[in-house]
């Protein structure tokens, strides 16, 4: 009963819907970001689609603006530690619940990117798909992403020789011959497979191990 739970759930929330999405679950490095984003139906914003099928120029020019004309919207995130300790599933969705519960407006009815949602006391649904479908999920989609991309070129400024300004944090060739040849930061998730591989060969070679 997925499309008539969504169809019947969306008529009777009127607009109050929050479209809710995360960015940075792949990464080795740095925070997953959630966004809740309502928008408002009397000020609507071209252009709003997925965040990943954007370019970066157009992610940063619809970011103010959804920022400008929702009737209201939340960004927050799970730390690397929280990752470490709970798992990237489970830090994502409470960077989600974080970012619902930071809205000032509550919503009737949130939809969430994916096939999973965090436990809120709110009317929520899962769209698989759902950041390329529904307006306020791509909204949030475009919040979470450019605000997760502004603190790893934050990060890049402190750590130039890792690059995180162009990779964002993701396992790309150069960002894994970085971490092979200065080892890890605190900011990189040591329960990611690529990570505690280059803590464990560092342990090796020099007892242990201290992130600097």
């Amino acid at each position: 009963m997925g499309d008539l739970f969504n169809d019947v759930m969306l008529e009777d929330s009127a607009d109050l819907i929050a479209g809710v999405d995360e960015a940075g679950r792949g990464p080795l490095a740095g925070p997953v970001v959630a966004a809740a984003v309502i928008l408002d139906p009397m000020r609507p914003i071209a252009g709003l689609r997925d965040s990943k099928k954007l370019s970066e120029e157009a992610r940063e020019a619809l970011a103010p603006l959804i920022k400008e004309r929702a009737l209201d919207w939340s960004v927050a995130h799970a730390t690397v530690e929280e990752i470490d300790e709970l798992n990237i599933l489970q830090a994502t969705m409470l960077a989600m619940k974080r970012a619902v519960m930071g809205l000032t407006v509550r919503p009737n009815l949130v939809l969430v990117d994916g096939n999973r949602v965090p436990h809120i006391d709110i009317a929520v649904n899962a769209i698989v798909g759902g950041d390329d479908k529904v307006a306020a999920i791509s909204a949030a989609s475009i919040i979470a992403k450019t605000t997760r991309d502004q603190w790893l070129v934050e990060l890049d400024k402190e750590h130039p020789e890792y690059g995180f300004a162009k990779h964002k944090g993701y396992g790309t060739p150069e960002h894994l011959a970085a971490l092979e040849k200065y080892g890890p930061l605190p900011a990189h998730r040591k329960t990611f497979a690529p990570v505690k591989k280059v803590i464990e060969m560092r342990k090796g070679k020099e007892g242990e191990l201290e992130l600097t």
